[in-house]
């Protein structure tokens, strides 16, 4: 697996780069294999590059392109704070895209209430139905990430069970640090089923996050996060993914650490 990490003066530079190789790997996965599986990430960065999107969306073929979340706030269906909602708001109502091939998560006023498990589990089917034969879940084309502060992604926050995961591909999360507290979200095992995995990071609050992901910290194994200096001090590296090709793409102020506390391991690229 190869690991390549971009920097870009600022964060519309960053998206606007993600959105053009983010064409180019839909364009690369529907003359390979036929379609593109995109998993796609909320937050600033997410939302961001689905706005780039939209403004290109006639270079892209939709009817060959499946959308699927990452993971979901478990909220009413129209609360403002849910990821497919600020999804179609940047996107999905301004492309032609079949809506067969938009996959978001349950929410909590449909047909599994306040059942979170059960719920996880109609996710699981989900993907199990666009999955090879005898495969849980497909192997998604790009799987999209931000990264929090304290380095979580999907909903998968540091020393929670969810991050501990290991056999399902989604599960209920009851115990999320950042508010709601209820959510759905992809596993580790789910992220690396991707054959590329992207996070798109900006701002020197995630500094420390970036460079310690960078570095190889255990997602799992790292100690609770410290406050020194009046910086939170996290060790996490929440993608450890089987793909070809790990993308890291941070904004300046993101990448600063790394230059800082590591060395350039001979696995990464860095590009300005």
């Amino acid at each position: 697996m190869s690991t390549v990490v971009e920097t870009y003066p600022d964060p519309e530079a960053l998206a606007a780069a993600a959105c053009d190789r983010l064409v180019g790997a839909i364009d690369a996965a529907v003359a390979t294999r036929g379609q593109a599986l995109i998993v796609l990430t909320g937050g600033g960065n997410g939302n961001r590059l689905l706005r780039k999107l939209a403004e290109q969306s006639q270079r892209v073929d939709w009817s060959k392109v499946h959308l699927f979340w990452g993971d979901e706030r478990y909220v009413p269906r129209d609360d403002d704070e849910r990821n497919d909602k600020q999804a179609r708001a940047a996107l999905l109502e301004h492309i032609d895209i079949p809506a067969r091939n938009v996959h978001p998560m349950p929410a909590s006023d449909g047909e599994f209430g306040g059942d979170l498990d059960a719920a996880a589990l109609a996710y699981q089917q989900v993907l199990a139905a666009y999955a090879q034969q005898g495969e849980p879940a497909p192997d998604f084309d790009v799987h999209l990430l931000g990264v929090g502060p304290e380095g979580h992604i999907n909903s998968l926050f540091p020393h929670t069970p969810a991050v501990r995961e290991t056999a399902r591909l989604v599960v209920g999360v009851t115990d999320s640090p950042k508010p709601p507290p209820q959510r759905i979200t992809l596993t580790l095992p789910a992220v690396q089923r991707s054959r590329e995995v992207w996070t798109m990071v900006s701002g020197s609050e995630k500094a420390d996050a970036v460079a310690a992901a960078i570095g190889g910290a255990d997602p799992v194994a790292v100690p609770p996060p410290e406050r020194s200096a009046g910086r939170t001090r996290c060790g996490c590296s929440m993608w450890r993914p089987r793909p070809s090709c790990r993308v890291a793409r941070a904004s300046k102020s993101a990448a600063v650490q790394l230059g800082r506390r590591h060395s350039r391991p001979r696995s990464h690229r860095f590009a300005a």
